[in-house]
């Protein structure tokens, strides 16, 4: 688990493998000038533990936004999808998947499980800034976000 600490109003669960991912989005994240903390975890099963506060996660915030990869190892970010949203305890966190998978069975099944929203995931480093920005503005300038 990578966490990143600074004086933070807002925890974003970042569920994602690939570290040049992972560097790109928490560089991304940095240019806020809103109080964050970024909490990152790189597979499905260390990311419903973190969820559900077991093991070493006993004493884990409650993420105010999940943005969470597809293509995971151990556990796939599509059965993470699945376990958030029949949870009661977890349904209300808005999930963001935000994956490189372009493939309309990943979205319209994405969607069938009640994520929030579905972003492709761009290589090209000014859009991916962009991109994030925009995640970030409006899940916690513009929505108005469940408490618990």
């Amino acid at each position: 688990m990578i966490v990143e600490t600074e004086e933070t109003h807002k925890i974003i669960f970042l569920v994602e493998d690939n570290k040049a991912d992972i560097r790109l989005i928490q560089e991304a994240l940095k240019t806020s000038s809103l109080p964050h903390q970024v909490v990152t975890v790189r597979d499905g099963i260390d990311a419903m533990a973190y969820l559900r506060q077991e093991g070493e996660y006993i004493d884990a915030p409650r993420p105010d936004l999940i943005l969470l990869d597809l293509n995971l190892p151990r556990k796939d970010g599509r059965e993470v999808l699945a376990e958030i949203k029949s949870d009661p305890k977890l349904k209300r966190i808005p999930v963001v998947v935000l994956t490189t998978s372009k493939n309309e069975d990943d979205i319209y099944h994405s969607y069938d499980l009640h994520v929030n929203c579905y972003i492709t995931k761009s290589r090209n480093l000014p859009q991916l800034f962009q991109i994030i920005k925009g995640i970030e503005e409006f899940w916690f300038s513009t929505a108005t976000l469940p408490t618990e």
